[in-house]
């Protein structure tokens, strides 16, 4: 076992994966002679060529259409998109060609593309670089949403996403990329989709959540659990699949939730939790879900995104508010 940071285990996972499968390519901007604006491609360009590592013009629009093409020839593109939030100049691409590949091909042809991007707040990018975009990717059909939230799991889940036959979005928390940490066993490492974790256990609450928001969570159930609060800590890990069983099981041991996610409010992946929380697990609540997100306001700038970004404080407050509900 090795420990190493989340986006050391990214990068290992892309090494690994791109030996293993000679028709694997990664193309994207800065992701070959600079080695990713992070680090996450450094490498790659040595030792596996020009023809299989590729820098491309800043048009996601283009790098998206091109992995369509490169998947119906056979490859196995991996490209990356800077930061989540340019997808938005590529959503014709994911929407209209990628996810529908499969289906408008009558099974002729797949699209086993991993689309990576890194999103998430606390590192004070600029406009477009923080926003989460989960829930609208959630939306189109015939996509996976992977969201890792700990170093060993952003290896395992990419590798799986690489393999995979039809087309993966995998979300990166560039406030995890150096700040989470763990280890990696050697050779293979494998972690399946639609399979949540449970980060801690607890009696009185769950929270549920995914990505770095995982992280903030666990540290929140840290602190109420010096006031003698037991809550647990679910990651959901991939939003497409969902783990139902899974989270009805953890819900309904507790009975009471709360959801943290750091997209807007409004028609996030959290509402969607809820929804199925309450579908599934009526009889079983003692309280009215809690859901702490950000707020419905474009994301804002670096001075004021530890206002609008979830923080201990604020989950910490939600779960205290579910529990002081009578059942």
């Amino acid at each position: 076992m090795t420990a190493v940071t989340m986006v050391d285990a990214i990068n290992r996972a892309l090494h690994q994966e791109m030996a293993r499968d000679e028709r694997v390519v990664v193309f994207g901007e800065d992701v070959a002679a600079n080695g990713g604006v992070f680090r996450a491609t450094e490498g790659l360009l040595a030792e596996f060529g020009p023809k299989r590592v590729v820098d491309t013009p800043l048009a996601e629009g283009v790098i998206l259409g091109t992995s369509v093409g490169l998947a119906a020839a056979g490859l196995v593109p991996v490209p990356e998109i800077q930061f989540l939030g340019f997808l938005y100049q590529a959503m014709h691409q994911v929407a209209g060609q990628l996810a529908r590949l499969r289906y408008r091909s009558n099974g002729r042809f797949s699209a086993p593309v991993t689309v990576r991007a890194p999103f998430g707040g606390g590192v004070r990018t600029p406009e477009l670089h923080s926003d989460a975009l989960e829930a609208q990717l959630a939306n189109v059909p015939g996509l996976k949403i992977v969201l890792p939230g700990t170093a060993s799991d952003a290896a395992g889940l990419l590798a799986t996403a690489i393999r995979d036959p039809d087309p993966v979005l995998f979300l990166e928390p560039l406030r995890g990329y150096r700040t989470l940490r763990g280890e990696l066993p050697e050779g293979e490492h494998l972690v399946p989709f639609g399979k949540l974790r449970r980060a801690r256990d607890g009696d009185d609450l769950l929270i549920v959540s995914w990505s770095y928001m995982a992280e903030v969570s666990r540290r929140a159930a840290e602190a109420l659990a010096e006031e003698g609060l037991s809550v647990g800590v679910v990651d959901l890990r991939t939003l497409v699949p969902l783990d139902l069983c899974g989270l009805a099981e953890a819900v309904g041991a507790v009975g009471r939730v709360v959801v943290v996610e750091e997209a807007p409010l409004t028609s996030g992946f959290g509402g969607e939790i809820v929804a199925t929380i309450v579908e599934e697990c009526f009889y079983d609540l003692e309280a009215p879900p809690v859901r702490v997100s950000g707020y419905d306001v474009p994301y804002p700038v670096g001075q004021l995104e530890d206002t609008y970004v979830p923080s201990v404080e604020r989950v910490a407050a939600a779960c205290r508010r579910a529990l002081a509900v009578a059942p």
